[in-house]
């Protein structure tokens, strides 16, 4: 089954083009991650899945449907930069606001059923014996855990994230992809990320964008789509976490 099909998608910011004519298939169960440099259109594409951004052009259809109409399939987990930190709340009253529809209202009153909910999802993301800590109290590995949980109170059919590591420690970054990789078992995921060395191992498929589709396929890449990528030579350097960047390369290339 094809959870998201991208066809001929033309994107602008006024003059400027986002995207040009992408065309993408995600599949149930696959874990996509959408790689490239900034300015390529990665956050770009997942807004005009979430239909978040005008569409100049194509077709954008979410399990068979608008996505539009089926955006109530998508779960979303924004960067982390985005959401305020300081905001007096609990983790667990931000994990039970993913359940809203229609946004909150001043006398809304969540049910047992879902605050029941969002405990078994803080404990799925490890973060059982946080849910009354206030939110800025978290690490960010914590606080991305928590996003996490939020974007499954919906049980989706389709979770998005943009940049989930980007202000993440190592092992934190790890611990995230284990956790995005145990999910994969019962959902599909894109994710987009501007690391190159941070495709995790559980990384089934990746879309490498630069306002155009310059590969997807296979999670290994070859050099030359990596320059290509880039638009330079690249001389990448991993730090301990497992990935899986570049295929064999020559013995001159500096990479560890």
């Amino acid at each position: 089954m094809n959870i998201v099909e991208i066809k001929d998608l033309n994107v602008y910011y006024g003059q400027l083009q986002a995207l040009e004519k992408i065309n993408l298939i995600v599949r149930e169960k696959d874990f996509l991650a959408i790689m490239g440099p900034n300015g390529g259109g990665k956050s770009t594409l997942l807004k005009a899945v979430l239909g978040l951004v005008p569409i100049e052009s194509g077709k954008i259809s979410i399990l068979g449907g608008s996505n539009k109409k089926n955006r109530h399939l998508i779960g979303y987990v924004p960067q982390f930069s985005t959401v305020d930190k300081n905001f007096p709340i609990t983790v667990i009253e931000v994990v039970l606001l993913g359940a809203l529809n229609k946004g909150l209202s001043f006398f809304h009153k969540f049910s047992e059923d879902q605050r029941i909910k969002a405990e078994q999802l803080l404990k799925k993301v490890g973060l059982e014996k946080l849910a009354d800590r206030n939110i800025s109290q978290l690490s960010g590995g914590e606080f991305q855990k928590m996003l996490i949980a939020r974007a499954l109170m919906t049980e989706p059919k389709l979770l998005i994230l943009d940049e989930p590591t980007a202000s993440v420690d190592v092992k934190s970054s790890q611990d995230i992809y284990n956790l995005l990789g145990d999910l994969n078992k019962e959902i599909t995921i894109m994710m987009v990320t501007h690391n190159v060395v941070a495709i995790s191992s559980n990384v089934k498929e990746l879309a490498c964008l630069n306002v155009r589709l310059v590969y997807h396929g296979d999670p290994e890449l070859s050099e030359e789509v990596v320059n290509s990528l880039y638009g330079c030579q690249v001389e990448l350097v991993a730090h301990g976490v497992p990935h899986r960047v570049l295929k064999e390369h020559q013995e001159d290339n500096n990479v560890s």
